[in-house]
């Protein structure tokens, strides 16, 4: 069994018989982060380490991924939107509870995430400021502390302002979040293009270089054996690179993709232009992060701005808060 990983789980190894129909939170992990179930094929996705004999798990990063090769189970939206949840750390507060905004909420100078503390009050309340200030003081970032309270009903309204202007012009609203991300993206696309160019360029060289193998060896300078090895590593170069270049043009013209997801977000939002309360569901759905920025005038007044990123980057949304 030398060079095999053992992928049995811990409920196997104590009930061989049974235990492989028993699921623990790895398992479901791995069918949420599974690209298949959005239509693709993924390969690629183990490492074979040559003399070594043991076979090691690529990252999902570094799998060759073809979209569109079958029935979708999840569209690629939601499924993208699982992926930056399952990215971001939550964990039980000093109540034991997971904080609403937990995952969600950044600093907007720093990056680092707002962790939330309590009041020593008689009836404690949820203040929310920097991982790095927190950690490494005011010579590393500001404070940026903002209560629950305030940030709650700031994301509150605009969930019901947005939702509203899509109820009133949905169009409008999808052709100004389309154009958004096309701005957005712009600068994505260009590099993607550079990239591409460079691959394109490799796949001509590899072509030319599986000429001069099967010139060599017809000439004799190389063995039959010599050139079957180096001309498996050229096509498995070429067929990565044919694919990653395939899927690159494939994402950089498909603009109506882009509409169609706007359209799809306008749609989701008009179901909260009544909304009274949030909860985790609501802003998993439909919030990306939201941005906390802190600016501190001369006398020492704070002026702390919110921007709620929606999944499908939004109409920017600040608020002002001055303390």
């Amino acid at each position: 069994e030398r060079g095999l990983r053992n992928t049995r789980t811990k409920w196997e190894k104590k009930d061989p018989e049974n235990g492989r129909y028993m699921w623990d939170f790895s398992v479901i992990k791995d069918l949420l982060m599974n690209p298949v179930y959005t239509g693709a094929i993924a390969s690629q996705k183990k490492d074979y380490r040559f003399k070594i004999g043991t076979i090691g798990e690529k990252k999902p990063e570094d799998w060759i991924v073809v979209e569109g090769q079958h029935e979708p189970l999840i569209d690629r939206m939601s499924f993208d939107i699982v992926q930056n949840k399952l990215k971001s750390r939550q964990r039980p507060g000093q109540t034991n509870e997971i904080s609403l905004f937990a995952g969600l909420i950044k600093c907007g100078e720093c990056g680092k995430s707002l962790t939330v503390r309590y009041t020593n009050a008689k009836h404690p309340q949820q203040i929310y400021s920097c991982k790095t200030y927190n950690a490494f003081g005011k010579n590393h970032c500001t404070q940026h502390r903002i209560d629950y309270d305030t940030l709650y009903s700031h994301v509150l309204r605009k969930i019901r302002e947005c939702a509203r202007a899509a109820l009133m012009d949905g169009k409008a609203v999808a052709d100004r979040l389309t154009n958004t991300c096309e701005a957005e993206q712009r600068e994505q696309r260009e590099a993607m293009e550079r990239s591409l160019t460079r691959d394109e360029e490799r796949i001509e060289v590899l072509d030319k270089m599986v000429m001069r193998l099967y010139e060599d060896m017809i000439a004799g300078r190389i063995s039959e054996q010599n050139f079957n090895t180096m001309l498996e590593k050229t096509q498995t170069e070429q067929t990565e690179l044919k694919t990653k270049v395939s899927e690159g043009r494939k994402r950089l013209s498909d603009e109506v993709q882009l509409a169609n997801d706007a359209k799809q977000w306008v749609e989701a939002i008009q179901e909260y232009a009544n909304i009274t309360e949030l909860d985790a569901a609501t802003l998993n759905r439909l919030i990306k992060e939201i941005v906390v920025h802190e600016r501190i005038d001369e006398d020492k007044t704070r002026h702390i701005s919110i921007e709620i990123h929606f999944n499908l980057k939004p109409i920017p949304e600040v608020e002002q808060v001055t303390a």
